[in-house]
């Protein structure tokens, strides 16, 4: 599911609104005590001690995830220059905003709201310290809620459909940036470095 970026915050009954964190997007495949993360681009992501850590949840034989890699200061905020760095790569965890496939089942078919409701008990009772919840707010208070991530000086809001599916044709997650952002200065060139590197 592909985010498309809209301008302005809006509110909205059938939304939820989460947080933006900066981290890496990937789909974190569960299988059997392993666990792969792929990249939007389908590169596998290293990541190796947080890949040990998300493969090993007792309650799960198979499992796709999607989710953001993220490596968070001591006030829960997401840096992504340590991430780019691999500096905090020991210390990247993986936040979960949806569940796509769990022991055998597709569960695209189904609403947002019942992926996340299975999403939240599967990170509850998995205990890994190093897999969190995408936690959201309903769509009425969308507006008051950007005001507040920028306030906090935060990347943005994602805005989904509580009904919608899991496809990739019909794509329904938006996206309002804070155009404010202070970790966003700058990040073009270095990851025009990063790349030529």
């Amino acid at each position: 599911m592909r985010l498309r970026l809209v301008k302005k915050p809006f509110d909205n009954p059938d939304y939820i609104f989460e947080l933006k964190h900066d981290g890496f997007r990937a789909l974190a495949y569960i299988d059997e005590g392993e666990c792969r993360l792929v990249s939007r681009n389908l590169k596998i992501l290293p990541f190796k001690s947080l890949r040990a850590a998300l493969a090993v949840m007792p309650t799960t034989q198979n499992a796709v995830l999607d989710g953001e890699i993220v490596v968070l200061d001591r006030s829960g905020v997401s840096q992504f220059n340590a991430l780019l760095s691999r500096k905090g790569e020991e210390a990247a965890v993986f936040y979960a905003f949806d569940l796509i496939w769990l022991n055998g089942t597709d569960l695209r078919g189904l609403p947002l709201v019942e992926r996340k409701e299975q999403l939240r008990e599967l990170v509850r009772k998995g205990r890994c310290e190093r897999l969190l919840y995408v936690q959201h707010i309903d769509g009425g208070a969308g507006k008051k809620f950007f005001e507040e991530i920028c306030a906090r000086d935060l990347e943005g809001v994602v805005a989904k459909r509580k009904k919608g599916l899991y496809r990739e044709d019909r794509p329904d997650w938006l996206k309002v940036k804070n155009r404010s952002y202070s970790q966003a200065e700058g990040r073009h060139e270095l990851l025009t470095r990063k790349a030529r590197s």
